[in-house]
């Protein structure tokens, strides 16, 4: 033990830029850095993650991924509190997380698709929000990609909707996929946006090169947890055309947003599917927004 913990010092001591201390991996505050772009290298992706570990705590810097700092202000004013403690909201989407996971440990799950009967539930909020939540867990890593090809938003909520770069282009093999990965200066999160919406989403979900995809990611990273942004499930089949590749689902119903008969047509659709749970959001009952 006192050998690694001496290699990992050296190696901190040959870093230009220094990892803050293990304490920080709980903070309530994201990690502050400058906006920055590492170059793709020859390194395969699967080298794009350098994990160190010490006293069982996991570390993450990246190559390839362009690092920037999110705006605080434009969170707040978007509802986007998970990778923060401070606020009332945090203690209900972190209960959410530990159920979630839990859950999915039990049946060695590691992608996991969130939807909606209908749009405006919150959907993407609920996406973003238990995303930052996971990667605020000690020895999980979170990737959050947005899969609603038809009306993406993950970008526009995060503030980053100005990188051109999205998704789409790796799929259709015009750039790298470690390319289109953000870390939005949140230790142990990466964020697969969509600049754009996608014609013919349905058939785009249901290629061989989204189904490629889904498998990557699930299989990289024993501790990442994938969350992907869905559409609405009532009167398209975007998401019904990918959910038999995702490990299980989480359903958001916003308060007032959809009828009893788009929920239960919702609930028809996801029978086949492992189902852990709904969630309840946009509700009048302060302080807590979100139920399991």
């Amino acid at each position: 033990m006192e050998r690694i913990k001496d290699a990992i010092e050296k190696a901190r001591r040959q870093q230009q830029q220094v990892l803050q201390e293990e304490s920080e991996l709980v903070s309530s505050q994201p990690v502050q850095s400058e906006e920055k772009v590492i170059e793709p290298s020859s390194q395969p992706v699967e080298s794009d993650e350098i994990k160190e570990k010490k006293e069982g705590l996991r570390k993450v810097r990246y190559r390839q991924t362009r690092v920037v700092e999110l705006d605080q202000e434009h969170l707040a004013a978007h509802r986007i509190f998970g990778h923060t403690k401070n606020n009332p909201m945090t203690a209900s989407i972190d209960l959410l997380r530990t159920q979630v996971l839990q859950k999915m440990e039990e049946n060695n799950w590691r992608t996991l698709a969130i939807t909606s009967p209908t749009p405006a539930s919150g959907k993407s909020v609920v996406s973003i929000n238990l995303a930052m939540s996971i990667a605020r867990h000690t020895q999980k890593t979170s990737m959050l990609v947005d899969f609603d090809l038809r009306r993406p938003s993950i970008a526009k909520y995060l503030g980053i909707e100005h990188y051109k770069k999205s998704l789409i282009a790796a799929l259709k093999g015009k750039a790298k996929l470690s390319e289109m990965m953000i870390n939005p200066g949140i230790r142990h999160f990466v964020v697969l946006p969509m600049a754009k919406p996608v014609a013919n989403p349905a058939e785009a979900l249901a290629s061989n090169k989204v189904s490629g995809l889904i498998k990557d990611l699930r299989d990289r990273y024993d501790s990442r947890i994938v969350i992907f942004d869905l559409a609405p499930l009532v009167g398209i089949d975007d998401a019904i055309s990918v959910l038999p590749q995702i490990d299980c689902v989480l359903m958001v119903v916003g308060n007032g947003c959809s009828t009893r008969r788009e929920i239960e047509e919702s609930m028809r659709l996801l029978q086949p599917m492992n189902l852990l749970g709904v969630v309840l959001n946009k509700s009048d009952e302060a302080p807590q927004g979100y139920y399991y």
